[in-house]
C-alpha cells in the first residue's frame, strides 16, 4: 500500500503547538505534502524541519519571508528534487516543490488565493497559465522514466458546485469563478490528471477540506473542497480509500484546513 496525505498547515510552527506533531507521529502516510509552512527549514526547530524517520524537502518563499512555503516529507530519501517549475516569478515564492522516487513523483503545490478585481487575482491567473503546461511536461517526463505523478496541495479552487457549501453566493468570488473552474477542468481533461478523491467518491456535497475561522463555518460544515490529490491515470486507478481527517470539534483543529489522506494499491510501495 502507498498512503499519501496533504495538508495546508496554516503556519507550521503554529500548527505544531496545536497538534500537528502528534498527528505526524500517528500517521501511517508514506508521503506528507505541506503547504503554507511560512518558514524556511533553517528557521524551524529540528523536530519540524526534519522529524525523526522522515526525509524532508522544503521550498520557502525568498520573496516574502514568513509567507507561503511548501514541503514534502517522505519515509524514503528522494532520488531527485526540484523547487519551482521554471518560471522566475514563482520559483522563489515557495509555491511548488517536487521529489522523485522510484516509480513515483510527488509534488506539493500552493496556488495563490487571489481576489477578484485585484493584482492578487492577476498573479493567480499568471500562475495558472504557467503551471498547466508544466503539469503536461511533468507527466510526459515522468512517463518516459517509468513514473506516475501525484501533485498534492491547496489548489485554492473549488471545481464543482458540490465542492463548496455556499456555491450560489460565491459564483463571482476568487476560488469559484468560471475561469478558475474551467482551468481546473483543463488539469483533468487536457493535462491528463485525475481528481483522485472525486474519482473514488463522485457524489457530493463535499467532503470539504477548508473552513473559515469566522462564525460557525466549522460547526455548520460550511466549507470548501480546495485541497486535492491530483494524479496520473495509472496511479489514480489504484486508489482504494480517501479520507478528509476532519477534527471532531472546532477546538481540536490545528489548521483551518484538514488533512486529505488517500491510500493506493501501489506495487512500488
Amino acid at each position: 500500500m502507498l498512503t499519501v496525505s496533504t495538508i495546508n498547515v496554516n503556519g507550521l510552527r503554529a500548527a505544531a503547538k496545536k497538534g500537528f506533531v502528534e498527528w505526524l507521529a500517528a500517521t501511517r502516510a508514506d508521503f506528507v505534502c505541506l503547504q503554507e509552512v511560512r518558514a524556511s527549514a533553517d528557521d524551524l526547530p529540528a523536530e519540524l524541519a526534519a522529524p525523526p524517520g522522515w526525509h524532508t524537502v522544503h521550498a520557502d518563499s525568498r520573496v516574502l519571508k514568513g509567507r507561503n512555503g511548501v514541503a514534502v516529507y517522505s519515509r524514503q530519501e528522494p532520488t531527485a528534487v526540484r523547487v519551482g517549475f521554471g518560471v522566475s516569478e514563482f520559483d522563489a515564492s515557495g509555491r511548488y516543490v517536487e521529489a522523485w522516487f522510484p516509480g513515483v513523483v510527488v509534488g506539493s503545490v500552493y496556488l495563490p488565493s487571489g481576489e477578484v478585481g485585484t493584482l492578487r487575482q492577476d498573479q493567480k491567473e499568471r500562475f495558472m497559465a504557467a503551471f498547466l503546461p508544466y503539469l503536461v511536461e511533468l507527466r510526459e517526463k515522468a512517463a518516459a522514466s517509468g513514473c506516475e505523478v501525484i501533485v498534492c496541495g491547496d489548489w485554492n479552487i473549488a471545481h464543482q458546485e458540490i465542492d463548496l457549501k455556499a456555491w450560489k453566493a460565491n459564483r463571482k468570488n476568487a476560488g469559484f469563478t468560471p475561469a478558475e473552474r474551467d482551468w481546473m477542468g483543463r488539469v483533468f481533461d487536457e493535462a491528463g490528471y485525475r481528481d483522485v478523491h472525486r474519482l473514488l467518491y463522485p457524489e457530493g456535497p463535499g467532503p470539504y477540506t477548508w473552513w473559515s475561522y469566522r462564525g460557525k463555518a466549522y460547526d455548520n460544515d460550511s466549507g470548501w473542497r480546495i485541497d486535492y490529490q491530483v494524479a496520473t491515470p495509472g496511479l489514480s486507478a489504484r486508489a482504494l480509500t480517501a479520507l478528509v481527517e476532519r477534527a471532531a470539534t472546532y477546538a481540536e483543529r490545528w489548521s483551518d484546513h484538514a488533512p486529505v489522506t488517500i491510500t493506493y494499491d501501489w506495487p512500488g510501495a
